[in-house]
């Protein structure tokens, strides 16, 4: 592990092998830890490995302010990441769930850095037309139904519920949007319960093994829930920033890796394709979508993953 000062603060970094430099941006609530199945085997690969702790999470440096996790501040992170471990030559961005959107707008926004970009679960809609939080008020909270994202507003609400009990927190999350879920309506629950509220109990999975558990718990215990929370506390300051690049597409290479059991590969229901889709601001995408596949691709279907980036990868 290495702490890396990257401009503004440091980030704790998982590097490893030699080679054209492989940036992976994990999602929430997770770590450098979730990408634990990729980093070997890309560096086996002929790549530098390098699987970074976000700002805010794990032994990153954690700032307070919620604007100090806009996404142009972790888009800066990276860039920042790009140019102490290999500046004279372009890196390659792999990001799942909240690092996919990360990773998707830092090649968009910084192509000059950044030769190619893969993205998992969560596909590229291109520069946003309004505010997520804009999108989520229509269609749930002035319906009067619980979204997560809604939840996650006010500080120090969420934050209480997960901290309590960090280890139960994190594995119901990661099982009710896994693939292994047995069907049910878990998430619809009108506007004001908890996040907790109605998921089922975790059976155990391969994927999610106790020792995992005892990880994340362990990591969690001691950053707290506020860095990663506040990401989603951002979505006016990201919109009004990404407009700078309205009618921009994505022209690097580009790997799309969904599944079909997860809702954020299908953007909660607005899209029945989404490979066909970001064709329209990504032109150069190839995508895959894993059948009985959850939200945690590349942790529930690691071996399914790793072939599939390495022969990206490969022909990059």
């Amino acid at each position: 592990m290495r702490m890396i000062d990257v401009g503004e603060l440091s980030l704790r970094c998982a590097v490893e092998g030699e080679g054209r430099l492989v940036i992976m941006v994990h999602g929430f609530p997770e770590s450098w830890y979730s990408w634990r199945h990729q980093i070997g085997r890309i560096a086996e690969a002929g790549f530098t490995a390098c699987a970074i702790d976000v700002r805010g999470y794990g032994g990153s440096d954690k700032p307070h302010p919620v604007e100090a996790y806009a996404l142009e501040r972790i888009v800066g992170d990276l860039v920042g990441l790009k140019m102490a471990l290999q500046p004279d030559r372009p890196a390659i961005l792999i990001g799942h769930d909240w690092g996919a959107p990360i990773v998707w707008n830092t090649a968009l926004t910084h192509p000059e850095h950044f030769r190619a970009v893969a993205g998992l679960s969560v596909p590229f809609a291109g520069v946003p037309q309004r505010p997520f939080t804009e999108v989520f008020h229509e269609h749930f909270t002035s319906q009067g139904k619980y979204f997560y994202q809604e939840y996650f507003q006010a500080e120090g609400v969420a934050e209480a519920e997960a901290e309590k009990d960090p280890r139960d927190w994190v594995h119901r999350m990661m099982y009710s949007i896994s693939g292994d879920v047995p069907p049910g309506s878990y998430w619809d629950k009108p506007y004001g319960a908890t996040f907790l509220e109605g998921l089922p109990d975790p059976l155990p999975v391969p994927w999610l093994t106790d020792e995992d558990l005892d990880f994340y718990e362990a990591e969690f215990k001691a950053s707290g829930f506020r860095g990663p929370l506040n990401r989603y506390r951002n979505h006016e300051r990201d919109f009004e920033w990404l407009q700078g690049w309205k009618g921009k597409q994505i022209e690097q290479p580009s790997l799309f890796i969904g599944g079909t059991r997860d809702p954020a590969t299908f953007l909660f229901g607005a899209v029945t394709d989404p490979v066909c889709m970001m064709k329209f601001f990504a032109p150069k995408i190839e995508g895959h979508i894993l059948d009985n596949v959850g939200h945690w691709t590349q942790q529930e279907r690691p071996e399914e993953v790793n072939k599939l980036l390495l022969e990206w990868l490969g022909k990059l």
